[in-house]
Parts: C-alpha cells; sequence; structure tokens
C-alpha cells in the first residue's frame, strides 16, 4: 500500500489529521512525502511508515516529483478540497 502517489493521513506530530501523498520510497520503514504546504499544510519530510494512514486514493505522479506536480495531479484527480480540509485527530485520554 505504500506506493509513489498514495494519497494518507498523518496520524503523529503536529500535522496529525492533514493528508500527504508520498513522493518516493527511503527504505523500508520511511517514505518521503509531500502536502503540499500550499494545499494542506504538510512540508515535504521523511515520514515513518508507522506515522501514516494510506487511503484508497492514489495520483498519477513520478517518483520524486516536485510540489508543483503534485498540486497539478491533486487538482486533475479532483481532490483539492479532500486535502484542504483536516480530519479532527482522536484525542485520548490517559488516566
Amino acid at each position: 500500500m505504500m506506493e509513489v502517489g498514495r494519497v494518507c493521513v498523518k496520524t503523529m506530530g503536529r500535522e496529525a489529521g492533514k493528508k500527504c501523498v508520498i513522493v518516493d520510497t527511503i527504505d523500508e520503514n520511511f517514505v518521503l512525502i509531500t502536502g503540499p504546504k500550499s494545499v494542506s499544510g504538510v512540508k515535504r519530510r521523511r515520514a515513518n511508515i508507522k506515522h501514516i494512514e494510506p487511503t484508497l486514493y492514489k495520483l498519477e505522479i513520478a517518483r520524486g516529483a516536485t510540489d508543483d506536480e503534485v498540486v497539478k495531479a491533486i487538482e486533475k484527480a479532483g481532490l483539492r478540497e479532500l486535502f484542504e480540509t483536516p480530519l479532527k485527530p482522536e484525542r485520548r485520554i490517559v488516566i
């Protein structure tokens, strides 16, 4: 499921609940993701695959695509509104 072009949701960190796209695979534990920041607020960075949740959406982009190419692919697929609305992160109460 962790393939180039797969749309994911960040589950950990300050960007939790925001959508991102896998741009490249680094190794079996890490991938390079981008929002891009202008669309969803997620900066291009390395992410642990345990901190992202894949969705059913997949964009047609090349490996290592630039943020501009990702924005064009998002608009072509009609997913801009999906990227702009973050999911509300689940709050856990620790007692």
